[in-house]
C-alpha cells in the first residue's frame, strides 16, 4: 500500500500547493485534547500532523517544547497510549501522520515492536533527531520492513553530507532553518537560495523546512523555497497557555498558516 505521505505530496503537486505540516507535543493537555487538536488541524488545512513522543531529555528542543514534554509526561503519557490515540485517530482520518521521537524511546519498546505497531495503526513516518544520519541502520532495516518512513533532517550546517541525505531520503526531507534548538523566530540567518539550491539538486522527495516558523508571513516566504513548511512551538504556545480550551485558537491559526500560504 503506498504511504499517505507520497500520497499528499503528489495530491498537492497536482494542485500546485505548498504542504502545511503541524507538530503538538501529544499527551500535553491531556490525550483526548491531543485528538481534538490533531482533527482541528486537519479541518483548517494541516496537510501533515506530527505527534511529539514526550522524552525527559528533549535535546534538540527548546524551553517551549521541552515544558511541553514534560506536562505530557506528568499527564501520564505512554508509547502505548500515543498508538491507541493513533487507532483513534485513524477511524477519523486518513491523512499522514508522523512521530517525532528520541531514539532511546524506541529502544526501550523494541524497534522490531515499535514499526510493527506503526505499521499496523498507522503511523506513516517518524523522525528521530537525536539520530545522527550515518546511524540511521539502527532502526532502518525495520522502518522499510513495516513501511513506515525514517524521515531524514538537514540542517544548514550539513554542507557536503546534504548530497548523500537528500539522495537517501524517503517521505520528506525536515531542512531545519537555522542552527540550535526549535523555537519561534523573528528572522533567520541562513542564506536559503544557497541551502536549498544544493538539496533541490539532489532531492529525491519533497524537501520541507522547519524550526522558528511562527506566522502567516514567515511561512508564505518560507514555502517559496521547498515543497512545504513545519511550524511547531507558536502551536505549542498556545496550546500551554490555553490547554484543553486551545483547540478553536489552533484551528483558527492553522487556517491562517494555511491562507497565507495559499
Amino acid at each position: 500500500m503506498k504511504n499517505r505521505i507520497d500520497i499528499c505530496f503528489e495530491n498537492l503537486k497536482k494542485e500546485d500547493k505548498k504542504a502545511l505540516i503541524t507538530f503538538i507535543t501529544a499527551g500535553d493537555a491531556g490525550i483526548d485534547t491531543t485528538e481534538k487538536l490533531v482533527l482541528e488541524m486537519f479541518d483548517n488545512g494541516a496537510d501533515i500532523v506530527e505527534l511529539g513522543v514526550p522524552f525527559s531529555d528533549p535535546i534538540a528542543e527548546g524551553p517551549t517544547i521541552q515544558k511541553s514534554s514534560l506536562r505530557s509526561l506528568k499527564n501520564g503519557t505512554t508509547l502505548d497510549k500515543l498508538f491507541d490515540l493513533v487507532k483513534s485517530l485513524r477511524e477519523k482520518t486518513d491523512k499522514p501522520l508522523v512521530f517525532m521521537m528520541y531514539l532511546n524511546t524506541i529502544y526501550r519498546y523494541g524497534v522490531d515492536r515499535f514499526f510493527k505497531n506503526c505499521s499496523n495503526i498507522g503511523i506513516d513516518g517518524v523522525i528521530v533527531p537525536d539520530m545522527p544520519f550515518e546511524e540511521k541502520d539502527e532502526i532502518q532495516a525495520q522502518a522499510d520492513q513495516y513501511g513506515v518512513y525514517n524521515i531524514s533532517l538537514i540542517a544548514p550546517t550539513s554542507h557536503e553530507r546534504i548530497k548523500m541525505i537528500a539522495k537517501e531520503s524517503k517521505g520528506f526531507i525536515y531542512c531545519v532553518s537555522s542552527t540550535g534548538v526549535t523555537g519561534t523566530r523573528s528572522d533567520f540567518a541562513t542564506d536559503f537560495n544557497d541551502f536549498f539550491e544544493l538539496i533541490n539538486e539532489n532531492v529525491t522527495c519533497p524537501a520541507c523546512v522547519g524550526f522558528g516558523i511562527s506566522n502567516g508571513e514567515q511561512a508564505k516566504e518560507m514555502s517559496k523555497y521547498c515543497d512545504g513548511v513545519i511550524v511547531g512551538s507558536a502551536i505549542v504556545n498556545i496550546i500551554a497557555e490555553l490547554q484543553e480550551d486551545s483547540v478553536s485558537r489552533v484551528g483558527s491559526f492553522t487556517k491562517e498558516l494555511k491562507t497565507s500560504m495559499s
